[in-house]
């Protein structure tokens, strides 16, 4: 028998096992007709967007893997690969089918995940729909979900595909699993849960599902029915019914959670407790959250990256933690009266979790991206209140029409201006700076793109404000180094990357220019030392094996160096450089055997 708390006449009026038909379809379709060509009017500039060199060049362009497109080693890769610190396979393979199909050209890549979003949100509006019957406001909300500008960066930025493609699998595990509540079909259960795990291997920010899925249970399926009125250990039965009913779901989230911490850890990605205490973090999580609803309500000064402070006013801290206190007290308080609060407001609390900053990876204190699925919490909050509050008020449906409208209407123009910020990589970091302070990682990415447009100077005096900033910024130094070294002059790159190890002694790229100018100068036993230290920390770098054949080469030992151009090409056989090499030195290592004869 199934458990009482999921008997169907618990259920909403407007849920039942027959309602797999939507009423009122001629209104759902025209509302997403009306979506779909919206979102396409407002994102349709992003297909003129260049690839940014902030994180595109490690998911796309400077990605061999991926530059290849869709192949037998390269799903292998996908599926083993920690690389960007994050296992995701699907969307490794999502950037590799779009190379397969448009090759390196980004207008496709770009209009990808505007397609994803779109498809995302109106998954978003049936699932409301379905969930509430309440089709306006269910359209309010994917609305908003669809044109905030809080979004942009999920969907203007390549490298975010993973975040696309997480809400896609988010919103379709919960249809499936609120028809398996409604119809207690296996088939729909097991859906749900390939969705999801699909979703996990997409972005691991959706390990928070299940709890989403809790809370759905609570409002609009009404599965904890009367808990009020129940003792704390019949409550308690009922929680555990549902807990368990989610086990395989809680189960993939423990495994995602572990794999995700290996592999941010083997990456460097993750800060250690020396560099960021804990009591930190705890600050800088308070007062994001409440920077994050500041954001949504007021978007302005929307920047790519927003730098993590070493300190925070302590009064922000404070006045952070009541904020979220009273919210909270207050939702948990009208639950019964307006549900909808208490699930919103939790929705947006619990899915923010994963990245609000306790477990701190990179140098961001906050993201835009992080909001992509967290905000439909707030949004729902706002289209089920507003419409409560405003009970009784004369010309009310007018009114709400008139509110609704020039919200998302204010939403598309400010996203249409945030688009615009996203064209290259220049407009982009240069924004940035704009609206930040003391940005030390813009002022570098923005030397990096300098440098690749081939102004060295200029690239040069950005790499020194970075360090003027942060003095310790290995990254900085090493590409300070590279620019120095292309202006020719060596000591002072020599210099530069020998803070940059000195700093970071795993920063193998360091190690790997440090041993090149070195050879170039001629100390070829500094140089073999550092090759060597590369291939100690990243065994597979052919470009290390290549380097390290050069010296030796260089040094007279050609046994030595063929060793070298051999090994990397057996981990890259169309390396050409190393090819050449090897041939060239097979060529004078004859030329001298046959001089000894």
């Amino acid at each position: 028998m199934e458990p009482e708390i999921i008997r169907k006449k618990h259920l909403p009026e407007f849920l039942s096992k027959d309602s797999g038909k939507y009423k009122n379809s001629g209104s759902i379709v025209l509302i997403c007709i009306a979506l779909v060509i919206t979102i396409l009017a407002v994102y349709w500039q992003t297909g003129n967007n260049q690839f940014l060199s902030y994180d595109d060049n490690d998911y796309v362009t400077e990605n061999p893997h991926v530059e290849n497109g869709i192949t037998g080693n390269n799903i292998i890769w996908a599926f083993t690969s920690v690389e960007a610190n994050n296992w995701h396979p699907i969307t490794w393979l999502s950037h590799m089918a779009d190379v397969q199909l448009y090759g390196m050209n980004p207008r496709g890549h770009h209009l990808t995940n505007v397609a994803i979003h779109i498809v995302s949100s109106l998954l978003l509006l049936l699932f409301l729909f379905r969930l509430t019957g309440s089709l306006y406001k269910s359209s309010f909300v994917a609305a908003l979900f669809a044109l905030h500008p809080l979004h942009v960066e999920s969907v203007a930025w390549i490298a975010e595909r993973k975040d696309v493609l997480s809400a896609f699998f988010w919103f379709l595990t919960l249809i499936f699993y609120v028809e398996y509540v409604l119809k207690r079909k296996h088939a729909l259960y097991m859906l749900a849960l390939l969705f999801f795990v699909l979703g996990l291997m997409s972005k691991p920010m959706m390990v928070t599902l299940p709890v989403v899925m809790l809370l759905i249970d609570f409002w609009p399926l009404n599965r904890f029915r009367d808990e009020d009125k129940l003792g704390l250990r019949q409550l308690s039965r009922r929680v555990l019914v549902l807990v368990k009913e989610k086990f395989p779901f809680f189960a993939c989230s423990v495994v995602s959670c572990a794999i995700t911490i290996y592999a941010q850890h083997k990456g460097g990605a993750m800060g250690s407790l020396d560099a960021i205490p804990f009591g930190l973090r705890i600050e800088n999580a308070l007062i994001s959250y409440v920077k994050y609803i500041g954001k949504t309500v007021w978007p302005h000064d929307l920047a790519v990256l927003y730098i993590y402070s070493s300190s925070l006013p302590l009064w922000q801290s404070i006045g952070s933690l009541l904020l979220l206190l009273i919210v909270s007290g207050i939702t948990i308080r009208l639950r019964h009266r307006h549900p909808y609060l208490a699930v919103g407001w939790l929705w947006f609390l619990v899915t923010l979790m994963p990245v609000i900053g306790l477990i701190h990876v990179g140098n961001q204190s906050m993201a835009d991206r992080y909001t992509y699925i967290p905000l439909v919490g707030l949004f729902i909050m706002a289209a089920w209140g507003v419409a409560d509050l405003t009970k009784g008020v004369r010309h009310r449906a007018g009114i709400l029409v008139l509110l609704s409208g020039a919200v998302i209407i204010a939403s598309a123009a400010l996203t249409w201006q945030q688009l615009g910020y996203w064209h290259d990589s220049f407009s982009l970091f240069r924004h940035t700076l704009q609206v930040t302070t003391d940005n030390y990682i813009i002022h570098n990415n923005l030397g990096g793109a300098l440098e690749n447009k081939g102004e060295v100077d200029s690239a040069i005096q950005e790499y020194q404000i970075a360090l003027l900033i942060s003095p310790n910024y290995a990254i900085a130094h090493y590409n300070l180094g590279v620019a120095l070294a292309k202006k020719g002059d060596q000591d002072s790159a020599i210099n530069e990357f020998q803070k940059a190890v000195t700093i970071k002694p795993n920063l193998f790229i360091a190690h790997n220019s440090l041993g090149a100018v070195l050879g170039r100068k001629g100390d070829l036993d500094a140089a073999i030392k550092e090759f060597q230290e590369v291939l100690r920390l990243s065994p597979n770098n052919v470009a290390a094996h290549n380097n390290l054949g050069a010296a030796f080469a260089n040094k007279g030992d050609l046994d030595a160096a063929i060793q070298e151009y051999q090994e990397a090409l057996r981990i890259n056989p169309s390396y050409t450089m190393a090819k050449n090499n090897l041939e060239n030195t097979i060529a004078q290592k004859r030329m001298k055997n046959e001089a000894r004869k």
